[in-house]
């Protein structure tokens, strides 16, 4: 009997899930397809940050999984939350493109040429916090939609200089040639797990389980993003508040260890908390421990308070879920 691997329908979704299915077939894993439509799918046209759900691209994909409609389901690692529904485990991390953001402008401007004043559209807390923080300028103004759909809006727009996606994205579905700069992580820290699939599985099925670890996961890509995420979750964030995380491995003074890169920016982009830490990495544990000593850092030096306002102004304007 094939594997039943759920996703969303997204161009962008499909395009990974037949990547992981790829991969599972190369391992002679038989696989079935099963398009699922999430809460983020279906309500497009409200700011990410106004839904009520920090599961907007996951929810449904989970209840397949629990529901056994489903024995895998493949997600952008970005969008899953860090705890997941008791019974649904993480089974494997891999595959990671380029993790940093891209400028899409009009006529390939770069960043520093953007006009005064400029009108730059994003979804993203994130993206705009740091935006704003190295260009008060500008005018951020919101977009939702899949890759082309957003694409297509700046083509359209007389408004928009450009809008922020995220490099991989664009790398999967082969538009780079659209990119007019990857920004550098200085300038824009990327979301946790930026980059980077991950399968989901029921905790119960040890057969889909070492499948898709078999087929794609990748130990380093696992404990760097596990401790971006780590500072995510110790941070209690998700899509509606501004935290980036980045995570490498390096070598230091003849040792292989973890570099995490954290930051927390206020929407208006005056008040930005940022931090660095380097240690071992060696285990899901010593990532986890080095995230959270992270996001500790970043809440003793002001992040708490920025969070707890970006709280109060996404709860003025609550949106029911579907």
């Amino acid at each position: 009997m094939p594997l039943r691997i759920g996703t969303r329908g997204s161009a962008l979704a499909l395009w990974q899930t037949e990547r992981v299915r790829a991969c599972l077939d190369a391992r002679g894993h038989a696989t079935e397809r099963i398009e699922i439509r999430t809460t983020g799918d279906v309500v497009s046209d409200v700011p990410l940050a106004r839904i009520g759900s920090r599961a907007l691209f996951t929810r449904q994909l989970d209840d397949a999984l629990l529901e056994g409609r489903v024995d895998l389901a493949v997600h952008s690692l970005k969008d899953l939350p860090t705890t997941l529904p008791e019974g649904i485990a993480i089974a494997a991390v891999g595959l990671r493109e380029d993790p940093r953001d891209a400028l899409v402008s009009r006529g390939g401007i770069p960043w520093n040429s953007l006009p005064h004043g400029a009108v730059v559209a994003t979804s993203s807390l994130r993206r705009r916090a740091q935006l704003l923080a190295a260009r008060p300028d500008l005018t951020i103004d919101d977009i939702r939609g899949n890759v082309d759909t957003r694409l297509a809006k700046l083509d359209r727009s007389d408004r928009w200089a450009a809008i922020v996606l995220a490099v991989a994205g664009l790398a999967r579905l082969g538009a780079e040639a659209c990119i007019s700069e990857r920004l550098p992580l200085e300038l824009m820290l990327p979301a946790p797990g930026q980059g980077a699939l991950a399968a989901t599985v029921r905790r119960d099925d040890a057969g889909a389980h070492a499948a898709a670890r078999e087929a794609f996961h990748d130990r380093e890509t696992a404990l760097a993003t596990g401790a971006e995420r780590a500072v995510l979750r110790r941070l209690e964030g998700g899509c509606q508040v501004p935290v980036a995380a980045h995570a490498r491995f390096m070598t230091e003074n003849g040792g292989h260890r973890l570099e995490l890169i954290g930051r927390v920016a206020s929407l208006a982009g005056d008040a930005v908390v940022s931090g660095r830490r380097v240690g071992p990495a060696d285990s899901p544990e010593e990532a986890d421990a080095l995230g959270i000593a992270l996001a500790d850092e970043l809440l003793a030096n002001g992040a708490a308070a920025i969070l707890d306002a970006v709280r109060v102004a996404a709860a003025s304007a609550p949106v029911p879920e579907p």
